[in-house]
């Protein structure tokens, strides 16, 4: 069991596919093939159900993919290591939600590549729970979530206080507590987001149910859809004066243990030498 032959076995599992994995390796099909036959052999078990020409992973190559990710992030951390010296450089994989992404992040990713050229930055945006569930998995180096975040296995420090504003159409009367919005639709980012959770605790502790929640993949559209009087949200206050919202939106502000929040850098704990990861959290 090779490095190389890991690669294979990570991206088909990734792909559902010996072709699509075959073209992502830059290999031909054949050789991502006998190299998977060979893992399996040497292993004595089935990693994947062949179904056409589908690759379902079994229940043994799940657990393989856990140990692969690891294993290749070591690998590449002890490349790093020899290779550089210390000096940041490589791929840094950086997570972060996407109101972060947006208003926060620009000037910060601007001036690090400046100051670091060689390191090759990749951004993914998404919820705070599945993002830290990606920094769990070595899928991530480093992502910026919303606390709290008790995990033992991540290493953590606050970098940024955001306040959360409710957000209704611009003709809505003032709000003071979660009555005066009952019964109107929810405009959230998909679970696990925690500023969804903050909404819903909100309306819980005035016993309010929530009439339904519709789930969105961007801001943008939440802010539009909020314009349009489909529902309410909540939205850092922020991300609202970063751009020009008035007479599209009315802003309401929300009780200090509700509003305030704050983003935390998160990192794996026992990744110990990530010079490109140590630069980032400099940055900040």
């Amino acid at each position: 069991m090779d490095l190389s032959a890991l690669r294979i076995f990570k991206a088909v599992a990734e792909e559902g596919s010996v072709t699509q994995a075959a073209a992502r390796l830059h290999r031909v099909q054949s050789n991502v093939s006998a190299r998977l036959g060979q893992l399996e052999e040497g292993l004595g078990v089935a990693l994947f159900h062949r179904s056409g020409r589908r690759m379902l992973i079994t229940s043994e190559g799940e657990r393989l993919l856990s140990y692969a990710d690891r294993l290749l992030q070591l690998a590449e951390e002890a490349q790093a290591a020899v290779a550089n010296a210390g000096t940041p450089s490589g791929l840094l994989r950086i997570g972060a939600m996407e109101t972060t992404a947006a208003a926060r992040l620009p000037k910060v990713l601007a001036a690090f590549h400046s100051a670091y050229p060689d390191v090759d930055l990749q951004l993914e945006t998404a919820p705070t729970d599945p993002l830290v569930q990606s920094v769990l998995n070595y899928k991530l180096d480093v992502a910026l979530v919303a606390a709290p975040i008790e995990r033992d296995e991540l290493a953590q420090h606050a970098v940024f206080d955001e306040e959360l504003v409710l957000l209704t159409d611009p003709t809505h009367a003032p709000v003071a507590s979660p009555h005066d919005v009952a019964r109107r639709v929810i405009l959230a980012f998909r679970s696990g987001c925690v500023y969804r959770r903050r909404l819903e605790a909100w309306f819980a502790e005035s016993s309010v149910p929530l009439a339904r929640v519709s789930e969105f993949g961007t801001f943008e559209a939440i802010i539009g859809c909020v314009a349009a009087g489909m529902g309410v949200a909540v939205m850092p206050k922020e991300i609202m004066q970063l751009r020009d919202y008035r007479g599209t939106v009315a802003m309401h502000p929300l009780p200090e243990h509700i509003a305030r929040v704050q983003t935390m850098l998160v990192w794996r704990s026992d990744v110990v030498h990530h010079p490109a990861r140590a630069a980032f959290a400099a940055a900040f």
